[in-house]
């Protein structure tokens, strides 16, 4: 055990993690030259393509310092705030973490709240100052930050450059002396953390575990505690680049396990894996439930692909525990799921997933986040969805959560961005400049105002440089009203939105005026209405596409024309009552969009 290093890697997003671990896999030749190639352990086309991690991921690597082998696991994390759940779970199977600092843009927000995670859970902090090769690196000003942030010296940051690898051998020699071996006894009954698992066609389900006390050996008899269910270990190992199996392993290792299992409900993130034989006293305290904050409906294109669909759900929530689902009806769409998400990059993400990994063609309602409403007769529901919102004449109010917002950001951008958080129904709580030009913003502002855009809207007023986290603050009263959207005069309840009465009718126009463009034309006229309750409150109309049925009356008496109008205007009337208007979905998509 004395030889064994857990620790994981966290920064804020685009920081260099993912190229350091590149960096470290090929120092200490646990990848040959072959398989080198950018981002080795992001192992999703999606991460490849938008270069950015979306799952922790977990490798073995062996180091010989002082003449002695140790082996090292590796876990690097997401650095985006929607991912931090990820975040919290490496943490949870390590005693170290090496902190990654960009030298050209010092702290930013997910880089304090990551650090906070790993200080909760008592891991030794070792600061790296990365992309130090750049010539517009700042070494002086971002290392008297991270002193300010951790309180350490000024010579315990390593310098280092994940493109060239400099520095990456200080960093190994660190990791050796500064992580603490991992604890536990050896003897005791087992104990194993599950942090992650995966599907895979031929064997099932995968499950990443970390053991914490004991040790487990091949054809061991094994039952998870929580949901008590029995399995034979048919295959243990370690995770290289490739899992490669194991007779034993021991307290402190992080491994694999091939137990044959074929339902994603019996595998846990957080469960314990004990023996059948001797199991331990109680399980272990993993992590706590994942709270959603945004919610939206995704239901499949064809209706006859439910079932695929809930399939399809199931397979990604084993390898995404942050996602949540529940079954639900749309009079619009049919049958499919509300789904909880951590955020829009999220829902974006597992929109792609289910279509790329498991060819699902479907459609996202609007997002919105989960609201309570107090009734007139004294009962509390939880509303995630606007059409489960109770008639007004039932509602005594309604509240909706409120998050704190940090906003880091340059000095020269703290109009703008102030300006946007109080567009949004912001509060200014404080300012604290960090260093002479790198201010911290700390607002109080409701959750779903920031669903929208308003990530895209920061990044693109402070040119890319502010960066965003929060936390849940409880909830306020809102004045908050249901906005319907009609197609001749049908309710389309896919498309409703909970929105703050000030805000309504602004974004009623708004969409009404989008769906003009986006529904094609037909035989007859589309009314498309925005309307609060009974009161319409914006309305577009679609022209119908029709014949000029007066070509052929050229002179004569103007009653000729008049007999073929009307004539044609009854058939658009009947055409009218038996048509249905299709909404493409382009519609529900550019309502996300709308600004």
């Amino acid at each position: 055990m004395k030889h064994l290093r857990n620790f994981c890697i966290i920064a804020h997003i685009d920081h260099g993690k993912s190229t350091l671990a590149d960096r470290l896999l090929e120092f200490t030749e646990t990848v040959s030259q072959r398989d080198l190639q950018a981002q080795v352990l992001d192992d999703m086309e999606l991460e490849r393509e938008r270069g950015i991690t979306i799952k922790s991921h977990a490798i073995q690597m062996d180091y010989l310092y002082n003449g002695e082998k140790y082996s090292l696991n590796l876990i690097d994390t997401p650095g985006h705030v929607d991912f931090s759940y990820e975040v919290s779970r490496s943490i949870a199977a390590c005693e170290g973490a090496l902190l990654i600092v960009d030298a050209t843009q010092g702290i930013q927000a997910q880089t304090i709240s990551n650090l906070y995670l790993a200080i909760e859970n008592d891991l030794e902090i070792i600061p790296v100052m990365n992309k130090m090769d750049l010539p517009n690196a700042m070494p002086l000003e971002v290392a008297d930050q991270i002193v300010d942030l951790i309180g350490c010296d000024l010579e315990d940051i390593i310098e280092a450059s994940g493109k060239t690898g400099y520095g990456v051998d200080k960093i190994l020699d660190a990791i050796v002396e500064k992580v603490p071996p991992p604890v536990g006894d050896p003897e005791a009954p087992l104990q194993a953390l599950i942090f992650d698992s995966v599907f895979n066609s031929f064997r099932g389900i995968i499950a990443y575990f970390k053991i914490v006390q004991g040790s487990i050996k091949k054809n061991d008899l094994v039952k998870f505690y929580n949901t008590g269910k029995e399995y034979k270990a048919d295959e243990i190992g370690v995770l290289r680049l490739k899992q490669e199996p194991r007779n034993q392993l021991s307290t402190g290792d992080v491994g694999y396990i091939i137990s044959g299992i074929k339902t994603s409900k019996e595998v846990q993130v957080g469960d314990t894996i004990t023996h059948i034989s001797r199991p331990c006293d109680k399980p272990i305290g993993g992590f706590e439930d994942v709270k959603p904050m945004v919610f939206a409906g995704v239901y499949p294109v064809d209706a006859e692909d439910y079932e695929d669909l809930r399939a399809a759900m199931e397979k990604l929530q084993l390898n995404d525990a942050s996602l949540t689902y529940e079954p639900e009806s749309s009079a619009a769409l049919g049958f499919g799921f509300r789904c909880g998400f951590l955020g829009l990059l999220h829902m974006e993400i597992i929109q792609e997933r289910l279509d790329r990994e498991f060819n699902m063609n479907v459609i996202t309602t609007v997002p919105n986040v989960s609201y309570k409403v107090y009734t007139r007769k004294g009962e509390i529901l939880d509303v995630y969805n606007p059409s489960g919102l109770p008639d007004i004449s039932a509602i005594d109010h309604i509240e909706e959560p409120f998050i704190l917002a940090q906003v880091i950001l340059q000095s020269e951008f703290m109009g703008p961005v102030m300006k946007l958080c109080l567009d949004k129904r912001g509060v200014l709580k404080n300012t604290t400049f960090l260093t002479s030009n790198r201010v911290e913003l700390s607002f109080d502002m409701p959750l779903g105002e920031i669903v929208f855009d308003f990530y895209d809207k920061l990044k693109s007023i402070s040119k890319g440089y502010a960066s965003f986290d929060y936390h849940i603050n409880g909830f306020q009263t809102a004045n908050l009203v249901r906005l319907d959207i009609l197609l001749n005069g049908e309710y389309v309840d896919a498309l409703s939105t909970l929105i703050h009465k000030d805000n309504a009718y602004e974004f009623g126009k708004r969409i009404c005026v989008k769906l003009k463009e986006l529904i094609p034309r037909q035989q007859f006229d589309i009314a498309i209405q925005a309307a609060i309750g009974a009161k319409i409150i914006s309305r577009e109309t679609v022209k119908a596409v029709r014949k000029d049925v007066t070509a052929k009356c050229y002179g004569g008496d103007i009653t000729r024309k008049r007999k073929l109008l009307e004539k044609q205007k009854k058939g658009k009337k009947r055409m009218r009552q038996v048509g249905n208007v299709e909404v493409p979905q382009t519609a529900f998509l550019a309502v996300l969009k709308l600004d």
